[in-house]
């Protein structure tokens, strides 16, 4: 039997039952039952609950790999651009952030007056004013305006502006943005027009500009980027989908520049009635700007919100050519599934556990060096208390660890929250300072770790991960740190 061993856990190939303990079975996105498994359990016994058979055990901690040094394969972050409930300035959001200013707000982008829930993450008074011509911009859904702006700036921050890029092989840079459900506001008005017009009457642009590969393709287009170029759709883990993938083209050799991240435009009619449907949202409209509340025992739901986050991702080798400005370095990330559920984290963690250490493995570093996680912390009442079970797994000391919740302040963007907190999470290890999980009240006594309540916190982040979940059971986990020489 193979195993991989690593600090504290040992994940074996060949797999075994799970040992006997209490879990939460869930209905929705809600807590229903106290389930006991017992040590012979084949799997975990609801029959409505089905858990792939992994083993985790305990293991004497050994030393993690050294890290990567080969500069072609080290890769670096040379430039960030986003577009968010605060506008598309990166300090500016990140100052936002760290005052713990809520950016929820009402719904005014369609007619919520007879929703349940009538708020959200709403980005208001958006510019494309310099990025996208007029009679495109008119055309676009938000989805792919918000991706082409965030991406455009990432492209300045790095100094990869256009007549930049004209002196560079274009083959070489790649673009990979996600959405979880692409252009759904344009899709929205073409059924609509196919209902009440007839066919005929719905427009050209119905399916490209509705499909979620279109964001990748029309940053490509407008910079005339030719490497590696697709998208992801993971739902909710889409981002950090995206810059998993893009740093392993990086370290292939595909491509020496990759911009990677996620965009969704989620605040639309059809996206916030879905979300009432599944009972997945805060019902708090009297009290919406602290309405989303991560680890505390008065949560009722996430709150929907929107953007883009991209980052500009590089061979050290490269940005060390050029003499590109580098911000943070990526250690690694990884990807897996819980295999359980649509909508439902799985009982035992075992999804979001493993996916964290093969994300240190991927980073050749140890749990002990973590000190920061930029957590999915959606305020719903199952997925926080899984997540934090699981880092409770991996991390068996966590007394060093600060956690927070970006979500808490601007909404859950979706496919593009991990875009946003990968931005959240770098400025963290750039300005040594954490911003606020606001909304904490009662902390849930499960919760031992340090979550920076209400209050902005200074720490020097050695290394930060930052977790993205989606239904289907997608679980992605990214590894940032500051940048050593």
């Amino acid at each position: 039997m193979s195993s991989i061993t690593y600090s504290n856990l040992i994940l074996k190939k060949r797999e075994s039952r799970i040992n006997g303990g209490s879990h939460l079975q869930y209905n929705g996105l809600r807590a229903i039952e106290t389930v006991k498994l017992t040590a012979n359990s084949a799997s975990c016994k609801p029959k409505a609950v089905k858990c792939g058979r992994i083993r985790a055990m305990a293991s004497p901690a050994v030393s993690a790999p050294k890290r990567e040094t080969d500069p072609k394969k080290r890769v670096v972050i040379t430039g960030m651009g986003l577009v968010s409930v605060f506008g598309s300035d990166i300090d500016n959001f990140y100052n936002k952030l760290l005052e713990g200013q809520s950016g929820i707000s009402l719904i005014d982008s369609f007619d919520a007056s007879n929703y349940s829930v009538r708020f959200a993450g709403q980005i208001r008074d958006f510019s494309s004013e310099g990025y996208i011509d007029g009679k495109n911009d008119r055309r676009l859904d938000n989805c792919w305006r918000y991706c082409l702006v965030a991406g455009k700036r990432a492209l300045d921050d790095a100094n990869l502006g256009r007549q930049v890029l004209e002196t560079m092989d274009k083959t070489r840079i790649g673009v990979l943005v996600g959405s979880g459900m692409g252009g759904l506001k344009v899709f929205s008005d073409g059924v609509e027009t196919l209902l009440q017009r007839g066919y005929k009457k719905i427009s050209p642009f119905f399916i490209p500009y509705s499909i979620t590969n279109m964001g990748s393709a029309l940053l490509a287009i407008e910079t005339g980027l030719m490497g590696p170029n697709y998208s992801i759709s993971t739902a909710c883990a889409t981002a950090n989908h995206s810059l998993c993938a893009a740093a392993n083209h990086i370290r292939r050799g595909d491509a020496d520049i990759m911009v990677a991240g996620g965009t969704e435009a989620g605040v639309t009619a059809a996206t916030v009635g879905g979300f009432i449907a599944c009972r997945a949202l805060s019902q708090r409209n009297d009290d919406y700007e602290k309405a989303s509340r991560p680890w505390d025992t008065n949560r009722d739901g996430f709150v929907v919100g929107e953007g883009s986050g991209i980052l500009v991702m590089e061979s050290l080798e490269h940005a060390l050519k050029r003499g590109a400005n580098i911000i943070a370095e990526y250690l690694g990330g990884a990807v897996t599934c819980d295999a359980h559920h649509m909508t439902d984290p799985r009982p035992d963690g075992l999804g979001v556990s493993s996916c964290i250490t093969k994300g240190l493995l991927d980073a050749r570093i140890s749990p002990e060096e973590v000190n920061y996680i930029n957590a999915h912390a959606t305020s719903t009442l199952a997925g926080d208390l899984a997540e934090v079970n699981a880092i409770k797994k991996v991390f068996k000391d966590t007394s060093e660890i600060k956690m927070n919740g970006t979500k808490s302040i601007i909404g859950h963007g979706l496919g593009a929250a991990g875009g946003i907190e990968a931005i959240a999470t770098i400025k963290a290890i750039k300005t040594g300072w954490l911003h606020p999980t606001i909304n904490q009240y009662e902390l849930e006594p499960q919760v031992t770790i340090d979550t920076v309540p209400n209050v902005k916190k200074q720490h020097e982040v050695n290394v930060g991960i930052s977790n993205s979940f989606g239904f289907g059971g997608h679980n992605s986990v990214v590894v940032f740190a500051p940048y050593k020489p």
